[in-house]
């Protein structure tokens, strides 16, 4: 699932956030909160090539001891702006962040990234019926539009739709883009910065197993693969490089 979300995670970290990796409590960084574990390989990934942490860590990602977590855990370190596990709380921290950042007058962002299914969890509506009450401009909202979930298909389990009119109704600006085109992102994010008084929505369709031929589209959640499988979607990503 994380290959879906790259595009994602490697347009915030190296062209759009604002981050210092010698500085990684500078008060003026812009935040990034994840709450999704199924993209936390690909965040902890993004970190690593982005130098915010050493790559040799991931390879103990999920093992015993290991601070690389299946839910992203601020015991990683810098970077991580908070532990997120149970789905729907990202936003809510996310809210209280850029409040605090527009209170303090902070010139930073605040990005989170959320799934679609965590979109079905009640806590999200809360937070953001509160940041469109608050007018937080200094907040994007972005979910990785994959169309499943744990339990199956969006539309079969509960859609969302229409998804939207509902975040318009609650005060956001908002685009819907290719997730998997760089150029799209980038887009998105230069309106986003550019509105003034609401937050800011994008809802970002992804494939998942995007990269891989023989992964992409496959409704699966949270497999394990064989090594062969592994071996040889690693082959196939590193011949586009």
């Amino acid at each position: 699932q994380g290959l879906g979300a790259a595009d994602m995670f490697a347009s915030l970290y190296f062209a759009e956030a604002t981050l210092d990796p010698a500085n990684p409590t500078w008060p003026d960084r812009d935040r990034i909160f994840l709450t999704t574990a199924h993209n936390t390989a690909i965040f902890y990934a993004t970190l690593a090539e982005r130098g915010l942490f050493d790559a040799e860590r991931l390879a103990t990602y999920v093992t015993d001891g290991s601070p690389l977590e299946i839910n992203s855990s601020e015991r990683m370190g810098p970077f991580v702006e908070a532990t997120c596990g149970s789905l729907g709380q990202g936003l809510s921290v996310a809210v209280g962040c850029a409040l605090a950042a527009r209170r303090q007058g902070r010139a930073c962002r605040v990005y989170v990234i959320v799934g679609d299914g965590e979109m079905q969890e009640g806590q999200i509506w809360e937070a953001a019926m509160l940041a469109g009450a608050k007018g937080l401009d200094n907040l994007c909202l972005i979910v990785d539009y994959n169309f499943v979930q744990s339990e199956g298909p969006m539309d079969l389990v509960m859609s969302l739709e229409p998804l939207m009119d509902k975040m318009e109704s609650f005060g956001f600006a908002c685009q819907e883009v290719d997730g998997n085109d760089i150029g799209a992102l980038l887009g998105a994010y230069d309106q986003a910065r550019e509105t003034k008084g609401k937050p800011s929505f994008i809802k970002a369709n992804t494939v998942m197993g995007k990269g891989v031929a023989s992964l992409e589209g496959l409704m699966f959640h949270q497999l394990r693969f064989p090594p062969e499988v592994a071996a040889s979607a690693r082959a196939e990503l590193e011949s586009r490089l």
